[in-house]
């Protein structure tokens, strides 16, 4: 079964070359908008994309963006990484998952929920934004792309011992799969190849714990952003309600209820603005 799940991924189309292009062209600050311009108009999915997201609410820009030279000057250097990353991880989700009951929209959302979860509690704690975190999060559940089908075949098992053992709907999927979604989503990640700090946040987004000698940061941004998101209601699959729940990465953040209260509320308003980029 494990060798079946693996070889799945070797079936998933290569992660877009634009995304770590834009990203690494943004980090030096002397970026030119030429060459901006230039990596995004050659990927025709990515580059209609973005306009598409560009001229969405979410964005907030003034006027109409008519071309990609106008995104690059009017976005701004962290917007502009959000619309590349969302133009080109939407495609991943487009099936769905019929295991986790999820519709492409529900695993879609969840996944933008998380992932501008991760960023306003990166704001409170670490007072800055983290590209890498983003993209962590945007692609947290992946994994659930390729498990789909083996957890739709094994689904009764899987909820069955969900609720007789007490355990979690991800210990359940690696005692009766031999492994779990976030495990896959680390070795896709590991087949994209992300860096260490992607694939481990993405591979332990629900056991941080777990993680020795790494940094364990993003990995519990990650894991505290999706259970915020499955507190909120956005939950992305029938899995939702089987994790563990907020404690121990409050702690881990030494976060009080009130401050979490208050990522709610700016949470509330991105998703608001952000749902026609969503439902692009």
């Amino acid at each position: 079964m494990i060798d079946r799940i693996l070889k799945s991924i070797e079936k998933l189309p290569a992660f877009p070359a634009t995304i770590q292009k834009v990203t690494d062209l943004l980090h030096n600050e002397d970026y030119a908008v030429a060459d901006l311009v230039n990596v995004i108009r050659y990927d025709q999915a990515i580059a209609a994309n973005i306009l598409k997201i560009s001229n969405s609410a979410y964005f907030g820009v003034r006027q109409k963006i008519k071309t990609i030279q106008d995104a690059v000057v009017y976005l701004g250097q962290q917007q502009l990484i959000r619309a590349v990353q969302m133009a080109g991880v939407t495609r991943f989700y487009k099936k769905g998952s019929k295991g986790y009951q999820a519709q492409s929209s529900d695993l879609w959302e969840h996944s933008v929920a998380v992932a501008l979860m991760s960023q306003i509690l990166s704001r409170l704690i670490r007072k800055n934004e983290d590209p890498a975190l983003y993209t962590a999060a945007l692609l947290h559940d992946i994994g659930k792309i390729i498990m789909g089908e083996y957890v739709y075949d094994s689904f009764e098992q899987i909820i069955s011992r969900v609720r007789q053992g007490q355990c979690s709907f991800l210990e359940a999927e690696e005692e009766i799969l031999g492994i779990n979604h976030a495990q896959v989503g680390g070795k896709v990640a590991a087949h994209w190849n992300f860096p260490a700090e992607i694939r481990d946040a993405i591979a332990y987004h629900h056991r941080p714990d777990l993680l020795t000698d790494a940094d364990k940061t993003n990995a519990w941004f990650v894991y505290l952003s999706d259970q915020a998101c499955l507190m909120y209601g956005i939950d992305g699959g029938v899995d939702g309600l089987a994790y563990k729940g907020l404690e121990e990465g409050m702690r881990f953040f030494d976060l009080r209820a009130i401050d979490l209260e208050r990522c709610f509320i700016t949470l509330h308003d991105e998703l608001e603005t952000a749902k026609d980029v969503i439902y692009t």
